[in-house]
């Protein structure tokens, strides 16, 4: 199988192109396995004023989407920018799809911009779901030994909590099982995390645990190796010690600042479902820092590295159902 992951870079308007180029100095043991794509005359732009030299990007194979690039500001929403961040993503799935790359790696995109080029999706999540006829895309976080995955994202925390049902939670339960398989792992131990405070001290701070998620962990646990609820205060660092292999997080912010506080700038964020994995940074586009040349190429570099250990075995268990 073809072992090459494909990089997109971004909205050109942010910090996408500058946050690729500084890792690549990082990645340079791995450049045969590493496709860019997205606009060249924008990219040579940014490598000149980062003072990174040809003979680090000429190791890395480059898939122009050709675009007058020239009227772009850093920082500014435009619908050219959308565009070129559009058609290096339908760009990169394509090659997915056909098997010429294993995985793919994206930067930051900006929703206001792909709307104005014209695309029917608002994110990247959608557009790849989209893109290849998928069904549920669900979202893991890996940071360093961590991983969780969410029972919902984007909604309000009363409604997120109104989501939290016997239903949701098992299947939820058996999507951080299958994400755990499609990576590879042979050890799926995964842990619930509860939704109250000291996982609701029986009834004294919320009846959730005792009602819906305990009973809704031993009816999977017959099947798989879960268990739970476990206080949110500590059953995040447990994994991260390597107690557990994932943690279901049973709202948005809930894991989200568990992965932050660890390590804020070395979060992935990872789509199970789709054909191909797909790794991304767990930031935005940056508009406010755009072209000054500050940005923390990190998160990049650790995203890259994800889509290099996992695309392959991930295809392969996708493809083996």
């Amino acid at each position: 199988m073809n072992r090459k992951v494909g990089v997109t870079l971004g909205d050109p308007a942010g910090i996408g192109p500058e946050i690729v180029a500084k890792s690549l100095s990082s990645l340079q043991e791995n450049s045969r396995d590493i496709v860019l794509i997205g606009n060249w005359r924008n990219f040579t732009h940014v490598l000149e004023e980062l003072g990174i030299g040809d003979e680090i990007a000429s190791r890395f194979q480059f898939i122009d989407i050709k675009h007058d690039s020239g009227s772009i500001q850093p920082g500014k929403v435009s619908e050219e920018a959308g565009d070129i961040a559009v058609k290096s993503i339908e760009a990169a799935v394509s090659l997915a799809m056909d098997g010429e790359l294993s995985g793919i790696c994206t930067a930051p995109i900006n929703k206001e911009a792909i709307r104005l080029a014209g695309s029917k999706y608002i994110d990247h999540t959608e557009m790849l779901g989209g893109l290849t006829g998928s069904g549920e895309v669900t979202t893991v976080f890996e940071v360093r030994n961590l991983r969780i995955l969410f029972l919902n994202k984007h909604m309000s925390l009363r409604q997120a909590i109104d989501a939290i049902t016997e239903d949701s939670v098992r299947k939820y339960i058996r999507l951080c099982d299958y994400a755990l398989r499609m990576l590879g792992m042979e050890r799926r131990k995964i842990a619930v995390a509860a939704l109250n405070p000291h996982g609701g001290e029986n009834g004294l701070f919320g009846s959730e645990e005792m009602d819906i998620i305990a009973p809704a962990v031993g009816k999977e646990s017959s099947e798989l190796d879960v268990s739970g609820p476990y206080p949110a205060d500590s059953v995040f660092h447990r994994a991260a010690e390597g107690e557990f292999q994932m943690v279901l997080s049973l709202y948005h912010d809930q894991g989200h600042i568990a992965a932050k506080m660890y390590d804020f700038h070395r979060t992935v964020s990872m789509n199970i479902g789709l054909p191909f994995l797909r790794t991304s940074v767990d930031h935005g586009t940056a508009f406010d820092i755009a072209g000054k040349w500050i940005a923390n190429e990190t998160g990049m570099v650790e995203a890259i590295r994800k889509a290099l250990q996992y695309s392959v075995k991930y295809r392969e268990n996708f493809m083996t159902g």
